[in-house]
């Protein structure tokens, strides 16, 4: 892990740049504005490989709804991808979709409105994002999921019952905006299969899941619709199989749907493709310079280039640049190409950046192989959540990137990186642990690497983990006192719906609370992890990247997680990093059309 160690660059509040990001920040700008006046790479010396009206950088959500948008405006496009195999980070994740007023979720009569919509967002994202940017995502969100939906095998569900992440913010729906794709039978890609990303985590053998089953699937041992819900996956999975289908769900689902699209309308995926520079003439982006086949060359746009291009996540220096230390790149699972080379290309040309200090946060549990984001684990009833003073900080079933805002707002005064899961073994007996059952012991992998320590007293684990035994001990015991009470005035888990819905509905008062009181005791290493990050160029209403004194840098558009998020550093619910991707990818691509 790459950390900060400067004293002297220690960061203030969320959002305040420290000293060294705003010297950082400064030389950037000096390289960009250099960058932009030498115009970008020079075409005489390089390979022609191409011209058409679009190019598209990345062929993740972002990347590949833009193709599909400028293909069926008439326009030629050819999508450049840097890695093996398509899909990106979107290929990766759950695929929860988050579009208020969509034709799926008013189908299914979610009772939203477009003014319930734009109230809760701006109630939300606040004046971090201007409101014309609000206002065009949800302007144009429903018609984008439409347009994906006529021109790709894709079709969706109403993820029922998982909230708006602030449901009592004005507008704010309880039983959720987010849809998720539906099943789909990979075998409608051919040959194009074997280059899908592949996931985060494998579903398990022989079962057929979609995001909102694992809310069930980790009670299945202790309820009936959980152990419904997992006898309905294993339906899905058998009949597949007699099928012989190649079922995808989720972010598998999602980008092979896209891609499907995208070979409809006969629009090319070049895979390892990447972006080393953006192409400039008569200060105007006309194409993109890649490396392909071992060999630099020239990608022409006559209309436009979309960068879609994903984070930095996986850059290193970018996150010790712009992020707030200990930061790097071993505590995210985003696709490990996106390493910012459309952001910094982008930068070279003078444009701005926003929100670079921030991420899709979540806890992480740095497991061997890969960190386990941590959704249900920590929100069930019988755990707590400790800093390094054996102290709770935080409501455990907030949302998860206010749950490592908060991890490092309170960092610099009361060491909370890392923190630790704490539960009872009466915790372990009932629900499914990441893809562990129920009362079956944890790879020795997890205690080897420090991720995960079992004692059979509190004091032994702290011991453990290195928390003051007895403050651990007051903790416990003042948390066990509130759950048996179904309160906690401490730290208000329960008191909003969205806190309820990766619990246990069996539990009363609370389904948040449990005390925590039969041993072995388990604490879990908890790290700030993150789905990607959501800071990059900045863009208007209409996508188009633009410069520090607000002009466009013509002939340049970005979408995804390339261009700064329009959640600013929130996230209004399941599905706001793909939804807004896929909108604003679409938006690009209609006004180089010329048809917003």
């Amino acid at each position: 892990m790459t950390a900060g160690t400067n004293s002297a660059a220690t960061p203030g509040p969320p959002g305040t740049p420290s000293r060294r990001r705003l010297l950082a920040g400064a030389a950037g700008a000096g390289l960009a504005v250099a960058a932009g006046v030498q115009q970008g790479s020079r075409a005489a010396d390089l390979r022609p490989l191409g011209t058409y009206d679009v190019v598209v950088i990345g062929s993740g959500a972002a990347g590949m709804t833009a193709a599909l948008t400028a293909a069926r405006q008439g326009l030629s496009c050819v999508v450049l991808e840097k890695a093996p195999a398509f899909g990106g980070s979107a290929a990766r994740s759950g695929a929860g979709i988050w579009i208020p007023n969509n034709p799926v979720i008013l189908a299914a009569g979610v009772p939203d409105t477009p003014a319930k919509a734009a109230a809760y967002l701006a109630a939300v994202v606040g004046p971090d994002v201007p409101a014309d940017r609000q206002r065009a995502f949800l302007a144009h969100g429903p018609a984008a999921l439409s347009l994906v939906m006529a021109h790709s095998p894709l079709r969706f569900r109403w993820m029922e019952g998982y909230s708006d992440y602030y449901p009592e913010l004005p507008g704010g729906l309880p039983n959720g905006r987010s849809i998720e794709p539906d099943q789909l039978d990979g075998t409608v890609l051919g040959a194009e299969l074997a280059r899908l990303n592949p996931p985060y985590m494998d579903v398990p053998a022989g079962m057929v899941v979609f995001s909102a089953d694992y809310k069930w699937l980790a009670l299945a041992a202790v309820n009936a619709r959980g152990a419904a819900v997992a006898a309905q996956c294993l339906a899905r999975g058998t009949k597949a199989a007699l099928l012989r289908q190649k079922p995808l769900t989720m972010g598998q689902a999602l980008a092979a749907g896209l891609r499907a699209g995208l070979a409809s309308a006969g629009v090319p995926v070049w895979l390892n493709t990447p972006l080393t520079d953006l192409h400039v003439e008569n200060g105007t982006v006309t194409g993109a310079v890649v490396t392909r086949d071992g060999a630099p060359g020239l990608v022409r746009a006559r209309r436009g280039v979309i960068v879609g291009s994903g984070g930095f996540e996986h850059n290193a220096a970018m996150r010790e640049r712009f992020q707030r230390p200990p930061i790097g790149t071993d505590w995210t699972i985003g696709a490990k190409e996106n390493t910012g080379d459309g952001i910094r290309a982008g930068e070279r040309l003078g444009a701005a950046l926003d929100l670079m200090d921030d991420a899709w946060w979540g806890p992480m549990i740095p497991l061997p192989g890969q960190p386990y984001f941590c959704l249900a684990e920590r929100t069930l009833p019988g755990g707590l959540l400790v800093n390094a003073s054996g102290r709770r900080y935080v409501n455990e079933a907030a949302p998860y990137g206010d749950v490592v805002h908060t991890m490092y707002d309170v960092h610099d005064t009361d060491p909370a990186i890392p923190s630790w899961l704490i539960v009872d073994q009466n915790y372990r007996n009932r629900y499914l642990f990441k893809d562990i059952a129920p009362t079956l012991p944890l790879p020795a992998g997890w205690y080897d690497s420090g991720a995960a320590h079992k004692a059979w007293t509190l004091d032994a684990l702290a011991a453990s983990i290195g928390v003051p035994p007895a403050a651990l001990r007051t903790t416990v015991d003042r948390f066990n006192t509130h759950a048996l009470r179904g309160a906690d005035p401490d730290h208000h888990r329960g008191d909003s719906a969205y806190d309820h819905y990766y619990t246990d509905p069996s539990v009363l008062p609370n389904s948040c609370l449990a005390p925590l009181r039969l041993p072995p005791y388990h604490a879990f290493r908890i790290v700030p992890g993150d789905l990607g990050t959501k800071g990059g160029l900045r863009t208007d209403a209409r996508a188009r990247v633009l410069r520090e004194d607000g002009s466009a840098i013509p002939g340049l558009y970005a979408a995804g997680n390339a261009s700064a998020a329009v959640m600013g550093h929130s996230y209004a619910g399941a599905g706001s990093t793909i939804g807004p991707a896929m909108t604003f990818g679409y938006i690009a691509a209609r006004d180089v059309a010329g048809v917003l």
